[in-house]
């Protein structure tokens, strides 16, 4: 059997003719840059979201980029960040010449500590930002964060590319995540749960004077064209790429569930097979809409080598915390320093999480990952986790 991380192709089999047909139209029209579909989907993301200003970038790593830009995030500016996380969050941070200030992480969830966010911001009067990372689908304590956020004058930048369509319960009332701070920051990366055929990302905002300038920077600061208010970046989503988005957003509801559904299978056939003393698993809670599926073992690398021979697709998300990069050595955080991330990163396996997986795949790959502690047993060479 083979099982993928994510079936791409199978997706775009399901959706080729109304994509062909979208793509087409762009293609005898010549609208390629900022065409009408571009706006068209900046309005479907916006009555998506429940959000008052949508606006298309060209990736998920520029919407964090413009976002801090717009926010007057500069040179010695410090921004909390979590070191377990894609390298876009800090990277954007550095770009601007501020400084990433990292912090650790929950071990189940995998997002910030709010604890230890806390506990800095009681010590360190000089931070600036927060940026959240809606990590694997899974939101943060957005509440716990907007107070501290009021408690100490922070701007939050949500970095959602993981998590659209996740939701919070955030002051009496239901709100999708990357709708309740400063901005929401978004990635179409194709392997994302809402993914485009290159790169694209949004950038959200309930702040009208906050849209005007993010509107501004993705076009060079140009208003009108040729005259240049700021200084600005080229990052505009392809208008290919949004055609392609507004056919597969109208799927997104029904791919979230299935996702969920995935993941309440995994979860139920690692209890039956008894695995829940070998590995930490991911478990279905609310607003989680499983971005990836996430285990935990000591034993991550030969796992992944033996579910690579029984054509299970895994990957490493992530491998090295950030505060260890080379490229933020002169920070001079040491091995240590963040013990929770550093840990995690030798353990972590995501497993196939395509919404169209079946129960019958599921259970091959809960099988095999029980078969895999079986044989460890039988040698002797297996710790409990």
């Amino acid at each position: 059997m083979k099982i993928p991380l994510l079936d791409l192709p199978g997706q775009y089999q399901l959706l080729q003719e109304e994509i062909e047909v979208a793509i087409k139209g762009i293609l005898l029209k010549g609208s390629y840059i900022l065409g009408p579909e571009v706006g068209t989907f900046e309005e479907n993301i916006k009555n998506f979201l429940k959000v008052k200003y949508a606006i298309a970038v060209a990736s998920g790593s520029d919407a964090l980029l413009l976002s801090l830009d717009a926010l007057g995030i500069g040179p010695g500016d410090r921004v909390i960040v979590p070191t377990f996380t894609f390298f876009a969050t800090a990277g954007a941070v550095s770009r601007l010449r501020g400084i990433p200030v990292f912090v650790d992480i929950d071990p189940i969830t995998y997002n910030l500590d709010l604890d230890l966010v806390e506990e800095l911001l009681t010590k360190e009067s000089n931070i600036k930002a927060i940026i959240p990372v809606h990590l694997f689908g899974q939101p943060c304590n957005m509440e716990r964060i907007m107070h501290l956020a009021a408690r100490y004058n922070l701007k939050i930048i949500e970095d959602a590319c993981q998590a659209i369509n996740s939701d919070f319960y955030f002051r009496g009332e239901i709100k999708k995540v990357g709708t309740i701070g400063d901005t929401g920051c978004f990635s179409f990366f194709p392997s994302k749960n809402l993914g485009c055929f290159g790169d694209g990302g949004m950038i959200v905002t309930n702040n009208a004077a906050l849209a005007e300038k993010i509107y501004l920077l993705r076009v060079h600061g140009s208003q009108p064209k040729y005259h240049h208010n700021l200084i600005g970046y080229n990052s505009r989503l392809d208008t290919i790429q949004a055609a392609v988005l507004n056919v597969k957003l109208k799927h997104l509801q029904e791919w979230t569930e299935n996702r969920i559904r995935v993941a309440q299978n995994y979860m139920a056939e690692i209890l039956s097979q008894n695995l829940e003393k070998k590995i930490v698993y991911s478990k279905t809670t609310p607003g989680h809409v499983f971005h990836q599926y996430v285990i935990q073992t000591e034993s991550r690398n030969q796992l992944a080598t033996y579910l690579n021979n029984k054509g299970i697709g895994t990957a490493v998300y992530y491998p090295e915390p950030l505060h260890l990069q080379k490229c933020f050595s002169s920070l001079g955080y040491q091995y240590g320093d963040l013990p929770v991330a550093e840990i995690i990163c030798n353990r972590v396996l995501a497993l196939p999480i395509d919404p169209k997986l079946t129960s019958t795949e599921i259970k091959y790959i809960v099988t095999s990952i029980r078969e895999f502690f079986d044989a460890k047993t039988l040698k002797g060479d297996y710790q409990d986790d």
